[in-house]
């Protein structure tokens, strides 16, 4: 099966400069990919025929006249820009054309857009970001990263039950270990939605460990971690800002004086390891999970290296059928995980 990924190739912060080039490089990385980059042809053919990559008849291109600016309210691009190239891209899955859409354009109008042309899938309240992230033991699933600020603890089940759906598929892991963030270990700790939805999760019948604290997201303490958007996103973005604060010691503790500099120069190896283990670009791509269709939202800023890994998630997730897995999960959860009453037992318990 030939897997096409149509690309909004006017989204994000660099455009068609960096997402022509990165669909060529996936497609040479990917031989079963196929693209379509949406969007201006006059910004994207140029760049098209100055490439000299192999991989160009494996490209079409598909227009659409307009473009959603980053600071655009999602709101607005949802009602006016109907012909966007983000739209036209999600509306290609929609009709079949294509397997899955990636975007590095506004995440607000990606999600609304994406929700609104595609729906979600059956059990599915609301769709979630998910993203991988670095940890000691390999990478970590988490969700929901910005999507839902306030969630209902069967929303926190269906989104444990997507992200472990999701890490089976992709990373081959029979039995997926699920975390529900939380502010302690212990099963009293935490606010009534946590308390409640860990009650659920553990007559969910997925592989759930307990609560987990934020020290547990970088130790790999389990394969996915829960929590509702807010608290999600608040925990990315400290992340990313700890891991550039070090980053930045290290270069300047390193450009101090001439032995820094010499010991910088031994050490150039291990620092190069160091900086490729962390390089936020090899795990961009987020995936708006519980959509009717594989939807990848890169960061805004994604250079080509940034953008290609996004492709190749897209590529993945749609390659291992992460929705029909994300659909036979959620069919096969039992009843006190996903609304419905909790059993007597469990409601005894919490009392």
């Amino acid at each position: 099966m030939t897997v096409t990924v149509a690309v909004d190739a006017m989204g994000g912060d660099h455009g068609p400069a960096v997402t022509v080039p990165a669909s060529l490089a996936f497609l040479e990385a990917m031989p079963d990919a196929a693209v379509v980059l949406v969007g201006r042809a006059e910004a994207i053919e140029p760049l098209l025929r100055k490439s000299r990559s192999p991989a160009r008849d494996r490209v079409r291109v598909h227009a659409a006249s307009e473009v959603i600016e980053m600071d655009e309210p999602p709101a607005d691009a949802l009602r006016r820009k109907k012909d966007s190239s983000m739209r036209v891209a999600i509306n290609l899955v929609k009709d079949g054309v294509a397997h899955g859409c990636v975007s590095a354009g506004n995440t607000g109008a990606l999600m609304g857009i994406a929700r609104f042309v595609l729906k979600t899938l059956p059990g599915i309240d609301r769709p979630a970001i998910a993203a991988q992230l670095p940890t000691k033991k390999g990478v970590v699933t988490m969700l929901d990263l910005g999507a839902n600020v306030n969630c209902t603890p069967e929303q926190l089940v269906q989104f444990a039950a997507m992200g472990s759906a999701l890490v089976s598929a992709v990373e081959h892991i029979e039995r997926p270990t699920v975390g529900l963030l939380n502010i302690g270990e212990e099963e009293i700790k935490g606010n009534d939605v946590v308390k409640e939805a860990a009650e659920r999760l553990r007559v969910s019948g997925l592989n759930f460990h307990g609560n987990v604290e934020g020290t547990d997201i970088y130790r790999g303490t389990t394969d996915v971690v829960v929590c509702d958007g807010f608290v999600g996103n608040v925990a990315l973005k400290t992340s990313e800002g700890l891991a550039q604060m070090l980053y930045e010691f290290l270069k300047t503790e390193f450009t101090r004086g001439p032995l820094s500099k010499l010991v910088a120069a031994i050490a150039y190896p291990v620092l190069m390891r160091f900086k490729r283990r962390i390089d936020p670009r090899r795990h961009n791509g987020a995936t708006l999970v519980g959509l009717k269709g594989v939807v990848v939202k890169s960061h805004g800023g994604a250079d080509v290296l940034s953008f290609k890994h996004a492709l190749l998630k897209a590529h993945a997730e749609i390659a291992e059928g992460v929705l029909d897995r994300i659909a036979e999960r959620i069919a096969a959860m039992p009843a006190g995980s996903l609304g419905e009453p909790l059993p007597a037992t469990q409601d005894a318990a919490s009392a």
